[in-house]
C-alpha cells in the first residue's frame, strides 16, 4: 500500500484546507486510512480516521470542524477541515492501518509523506 498526502498550506486562522491522500495498493480497500499529525515537540496523534466500510472517528478538537471521506472509485481519502485554529499547526500525515480506527501512531501499517498545514495570522 502507499499512500500520497497532499494539500497543506498556510492559512489564517478561521480559514478551510482540504487535505488529500492518494491510496493504491492492491490491498488497499482493505485498510482504514487515518490522518495524523505531529507538532513539533508533540507526539503523533490520530486526528481522524474512515474504516474500509467508512465509519468515521475524529479528534475530540476537531469535530463539528474536519470532515473525513473516502471516494473509493478515485482511490482518495480527503479532510476538509475549516474554522482552522493555530493549534491546528502541524505535519499531517495520512497513514493505513489494517487494525483500523483509534489506536496510536505506533499502529499504521504504513505512511505517506506529510504536509505542512500553518495556520498564522
Amino acid at each position: 500500500v502507499q499512500l500520497q498526502a497532499s494539500g497543506g498550506g498556510l492559512v489564517q486562522p478561521g480559514s478551510s484546507l482540504r487535505l488529500s491522500c492518494t491510496v493504491s495498493g492492491r490491498t488497499a480497500r482493505h485498510y482504514a486510512i487515518g490522518w495524523f499529525r505531529q507538532a513539533p515537540g508533540q507526539e503523533r496523534e490520530e486526528v481522524s480516521c474512515i474504516t474500509s466500510d467508512s465509519r468515521t472517528s475524529y479528534k475530540e478538537s476537531v469535530k463539528g470542524r474536519f470532515a473525513i471521506s473516502r471516494d473509493s472509485a478515485s482511490n482518495m481519502v480527503s479532510l476538509q477541515m475549516n474554522n482552522l485554529k493555530p493549534e491546528d499547526t502541524a505535519t499531517y500525515y495520512c497513514a493505513a492501518s489494517f487494525l483500523g480506527c483509534g489506536y496510536d501512531a505506533s499502529a499504521p501499517d504504513y505512511w505517506g509523506q506529510g504536509t505542512q498545514v500553518t495556520v498564522s495570522s
